[in-house]
């Protein structure tokens, strides 16, 4: 007997509810051996023919979780830049989490970078992102955040502990880490909010993604939670530019492939099939996503002629309103040295300024020995500071290279001690990306424009004085050398050595806090922005005036979520697959 229109509707409905409730729960547990083949860019057949429903740029923080989901129901390319996270002990284990950051290799896991302001900077380039070489501290956005930029609070409760439950830990807290959890309390940053992932004002101990071992779980693993069969994983695959289809009687450009050039330098092409819904996401990170459009023909008519790349779209908003979240260090020594550390606990203010520690030495054999853990800035020390009396032509990463190099025959006693951070939410001071040439491989010119806002340089300096609370209290006064406290003098002088970057020194750095924030200025790769919602792509971040292309990453922020954005950018990975699922899936079901 024919079923009824009704009838045909109503179980048309019902399996499109039982898909979206398998997305939403799983039927296979977690587990590693579950991750797709990695395979290089190289082994892509030459013409091959396979087409694909979704093309993921960049293999990151975003887009692992992202692949991953969307590979539950279709066929899903996955194009990673760098290499693979395993195997790699500079990127798997926190003693030797330094040693990834100087590596100015070509296929190393980060690649450098100097911001036209001066301050020395690092982009990933690796299987899994930044979560490959951050200092692994887990955080959530705040509730204002998820409402501000508009997500459905429901599918992000659910979004994060399907992050969470797979890569993230409690820190078995170190005891620097323990040592800043009671002095900011002493400080009077409170409540304590014990052992949380939430973005609560007071102090708290976060998560991590390294295990008690010390290994480190990044989004890469995530990959593990895809189905295999419809996941195809190219590494070193550097993708030059997204294909268009802008014929005649199309209403606007079409993204239907990708151009992208293997670890030999051969070419290929790969492509979308012809299904409208099918697409090419960009998850190639704040810095690699709006260079990728640039050089794909989406940006400013003007600089896109000034290379010659022909324009498919002018936006003039494409690489506008980068930000970094400007953090200042304060060098505190201390009567011995304290055990290696990231960051585990953190104080968040009312103010919107975070402060948070790290403390010691890697001291595996394959660490650089008399190297501090936790930021590149750091990790170039003491001598490197004289390359802001270079002129600024020759300030290039082969000069702070060779001065890094003068930091190993430093005694290790120079060093004992811990740091402490301040940084700042928001923040309001923004900047652009250019290109410098067409060459994907090459970094783009980014300008943060540091401390440009007038709120931005207060909430710095009311961070330092909230260090300088924290260095009076009895906590901190017997970790000191005489047991009987610091000299603010005395470590603000340290610090304008030990915070490293290519911003000309003031002599008034110690007597003025606010030239001491900005002239030691260094970042904790927060940056974020380039391709703002409303301005490049809409509320579902697909890219305005051209079909086909959606971008999902720190990009499309104006703001860096929470006190460390991993958490909600690995969640967005996850709520959008979701997400993008859900409406695809119910416009097959017709509902």
């Amino acid at each position: 007997m024919a079923l009824s229109r009704g009838a045909v509707l109503f179980f048309k409905l019902l399996a499109c509810l039982l898909c979206l409730f398998d997305l939403s729960h799983g039927k296979k547990q977690f587990t590693l051996k579950n991750l797709p083949p990695l395979r290089k860019a190289s082994s892509y057949p030459t013409g091959c023919r396979a087409t694909y429903d979704y093309i993921v740029i960049g293999g990151g923080t975003a887009g692992c979780p992202l692949a991953a989901t969307l590979s539950l129901k279709y066929k899903v390319l996955l194009l990673e830049r760098g290499g693979s996270p395993y195997g790699n002990r500079n990127v798997s284990y926190m003693e030797n989490f330094h040693i990834g950051l100087m590596n100015m290799a070509p296929d190393s896991p980060a690649q450098a970078f100097i911001s036209t302001d001066g301050v020395i900077n690092a982009r990933a380039r690796v299987l899994g992102g930044g979560t490959c070489i951050n200092a692994g501290f887990y955080s959530r956005a705040s509730s204002s955040f998820i409402q501000e930029v508009g997500w459905d609070e429901d599918l992000v409760n659910k979004s994060f502990p399907w992050v969470e439950e797979k890569i993230v830990q409690w820190p078995k807290i170190a005891p620097w880490q323990a040592a800043l959890r009671d002095g900011l309390l002493q400080a009077g940053v409170a409540p304590f909010n014990g052992y949380t992932y939430d973005h609560v004002s007071g102090t708290k101990v976060g998560g991590t993604i390294f295990d008690e071992t010390g290994y480190r779980h990044t989004a890469a693993d995530l990959l593990a939670a895809g189905d295999p069969n419809n996941l195809r994983v190219l590494l070193h695959a550097s993708v030059h530019r997204i294909v268009f289809d802008s014929r005649q009687g199309h209403l606007k450009p079409r993204a239907i492939g990708v151009q992208f050039t293997d670890e030999n330098g051969r070419h290929h092409h790969a492509f979308l099939n012809n299904n409208k819904d099918s697409e090419i996401i960009v998850s190639a990170g704040a810095i690699g996503t709006p260079q990728l459009l640039l050089l794909s023909g989406i940006g400013p008519k003007n600089h896109l002629k000034s290379h010659n790349i022909p324009v498919v779209l002018h936006n003039k908003y494409v690489g506008k309103g980068m930000a970094d979240n400007p953090m200042n260090s304060i060098f505190i020594p201390t009567r011995s040295p304290p055990r290696q550390s990231l960051i585990e606990t953190v104080g968040i203010t009312e103010e919107g300024v975070f402060i948070e520690a790290s403390s010691g030495f890697g001291q595996s054999s394959e660490s650089v020995h008399c190297h501090h853990g936790i930021m590149s800035a750091e990790s170039r020390a003491q001598k490197i500071g004289q390359l802001s009396t270079i002129p600024p032509k020759q300030r290039t990463l082969e000069a702070a290279q060779k001065y890094a190099q003068n930091k190993l025959n430093l005694p290790k006693e120079v060093f004992h001690g811990g740091f402490i951070l301040e940084k700042i939410d928001g923040p309001l001071s923004t900047g652009h990306l250019v290109l410098t040439d067409t060459d994907v491989q090459n970094n783009p010119a980014v300008t943060f424009n540091y401390f440009s806002h007038p709120q931005d340089l207060n909430r710095c300096v009311y961070g330092i004085k909230t260090i300088e609370r924290i260095l009076k209290t009895n906590r901190f006064s017997e970790l000191s050398a005489d047991g009987t406290g610091f000299s603010m003098e005395r470590v603000l002088n340290m610090s304008v050595q030990a915070n490293v970057n290519l911003i000309p020194k003031h002599t008034n750095d110690t007597e003025s806090l606010e030239q001491f924030c900005k002239d030691t200025v260094i970042t904790i790769w927060h940056y974020h922005g380039g391709c703002h919602v409303g301005k490049v792509v809409d509320q579902h971040y697909r890219v305005l005036g051209v079909s086909g292309l959606r971008v999902v990453d720190g990009s499309i922020f104006s703001r860096s979520p929470g006190t460390n954005p991993q958490a909600t950018v690995m969640m967005m990975g996850r709520y959008m697959g979701v997400k993008i699922l859900r409406e695809r899936l119910g416009r097959a079901a017709g509902v």
